[in-house]
């Protein structure tokens, strides 16, 4: 089991922050189980696998202006196979346009479960 919370943050600010698609394929290897579930919301049926995920990351990438980045808030958490991080998104500097905070389940040193719980304004 992972002892720190690298994984989640290496998801966010080394998957979701990039903008190549072959690159995220590369991290996301190392970074997520082959057969990732991601909740993108409670509703929503679970997005499984890095082909879907990185296809998700494209869509949503074409829709938020080019210096969208997304940034810690504070530190990731760890406890025991579970890490949190709380984030901003939006240009370096400025207002952020979405907050959240992502929850990972960790099995085998790889991500296997991702939850995010993003903020409504």
């Amino acid at each position: 089991m992972a002892t720190t919370a690298k994984l989640l943050e290496d998801s966010l600010l080394v998957i979701w922050n990039d903008r190549n698609a072959d690159n995220r394929l590369k991290a996301m290897q190392e970074i997520y189980a082959p057969d990732i579930h991601f909740y993108e919301s409670n509703t929503g049926e679970a997005i499984v696998g890095h082909t879907a995920i990185n296809e998700l990351i494209a869509k949503l990438q074409t829709e938020w202006a080019i210096e969208f980045q997304f940034e810690l808030n504070k530190p990731s958490q760890i406890n025991h196979a579970t890490q949190i991080v709380s984030w901003n998104l939006g240009p370096k500097g400025a207002t952020p346009i979405a907050t959240g905070m992502d929850v990972a389940f960790i099995d085998n040193d790889l991500i296997k479960s991702l939850y995010l719980f993003l903020d409504i304004k």
